[in-house]
């Protein structure tokens, strides 16, 4: 409460000095008194008796004033404690209204944001078997880039994942590679309904026009004739490959081979009776495995092995021709190199959400922006 409030709070004050020997109803108390025998009981001359009437006098007048200042007075409390705080309270409830409407509109964002990132850029994938080991073990979660391909050919040494449709699973007809088609897989997989998938996840070890062989004189992978140094990768205790194989890489198409070795069943067991003789097509890769997430105690990034990094690989084997496969088939190995199978969203649901809050924002600016304009 303002100061003034607390001074015109008090009622106002009249001091009415009447004449002791006045009868009521103005008579007079006695015949032989006057004025100025009035005045002189009263110690007081007329003039004087005029003051306190002229103080009675002016009493309604000062209290008009008295009226009328705390009225004035609770208008200006009414404003400091009604008005003003009643704005912002009112402007905070409907911001608070606001944010509830917002909500929807900025959770419909972050599921679009998500499945764009997740069919067009990156996608968390889980894997089921040992056949990356010790690379990538079983419950390991990579994310794979989907997007690096678009940028740059496929490398030598790189762990990809692609779909094993109309490869090493050849009675699947391969997924379209239709963008909105690929949208609409994504949206069905977000709810469910997506079909079974045969993704796998294995190492490049050899490209279009390579010879990819096994083995040296001393048990190593060959590519283009230059052995390959996988100590830093392969399984501990695993060889290269038991099995041996001579190979000129198609046109289009990837020599892949997981990391561990003994129980992988990679392009090396299917050679016969599958298209491309064991190799994959490159429109089948999904995507590169760039990075582990899960679990947080084995966070690493996959980099390309710097046994890869030889220049000697370069060397085109466009002249090379392709040997005459063996006549019987190499002993089966184990198959550990089921599918793997894609995990949870999270990461592209962050993703989205994190892209969701600014979008939502600016254009809820701009709404603003633009109903204030028309409001001019």
């Amino acid at each position: 409460m303002t100061d003034e409030g607390d001074s015109l709070g008090e009622p106002p004050v009249t001091h009415a000095r009447g004449r002791q020997g006045q009868a009521p109803d103005g008579q007079r108390s006695g015949p032989g008194t006057g004025d100025a025998g009035g005045a002189s009981m009263n110690g007081t001359s007329p003039q004087d008796s005029a003051g306190p009437r002229g103080a009675a006098a002016t009493g309604p007048a000062a209290g008009e004033a008295g009226a009328s200042a705390p009225s004035a007075g609770g208008a200006a409390e009414a404003n400091a404690s009604g008005a003003a705080p009643g704005a912002p309270a009112k402007k905070a409830k409907k911001k608070g209204r606001s944010f509830w409407k917002e909500l929807p509109i900025l959770i419909v964002v972050a599921l679009i944001l998500t499945l764009v990132i997740k069919t067009y850029a990156i996608q968390a994938f889980y894997i089921p078997s040992g056949s990356m080991q010790n690379t990538l073990a079983i419950g390991d979660r990579v994310l794979v880039n989907k997007v690096v391909y678009d940028t740059r050919s496929i490398h030598r040494g790189d762990i990809v994942v692609f779909s094993g449709d109309g490869s090493w699973n050849p009675g699947t007809l391969p997924a379209s590679s239709n963008v909105i088609a690929k949208f609409g897989a994504s949206v069905a997989s977000m709810f469910g309904f997506a079909r079974d998938q045969n993704d796998y996840i294995k190492r490049v070890i050899g490209v279009p026009g390579d010879h990819v062989a096994c083995c040296d004189a001393e048990n190593r992978v060959t590519v283009n004739g230059v052995p390959l140094n996988e100590k830093s990768y392969l399984f501990p205790g695993d060889s290269p490959s038991e099995n041996r194989f001579s190979v000129t890489v198609p046109a289009d198409s990837l020599w892949v081979m997981g990391d561990h070795r003994d129980v992988s069943w990679d392009s090396r067991g299917h050679r016969y009776g599958y298209p491309g003789g064991g190799s994959i097509p490159e429109s089948a890769v999904v995507g590169r495995a760039f990075i582990v997430i899960w679990p947080l105690s084995k966070w690493a990034v996959l980099p390309i092995p710097a046994t890869f990094q030889q220049p000697a690989l370069t060397a085109s084997a466009s002249g090379q021709s392709s040997r005459e496969r063996s006549a019987q088939e190499a002993a089966a190995v184990a198959d550990a190199g089921g599918p793997v199978h894609p995990s949870s969203p999270a990461a592209p649901l962050a993703l989205g959400f994190a892209g969701a809050v600014p979008l939502t924002l600016l254009q809820r600016k701009l709404r603003t922006s633009a109903r204030r304009r028309f409001r001019r």
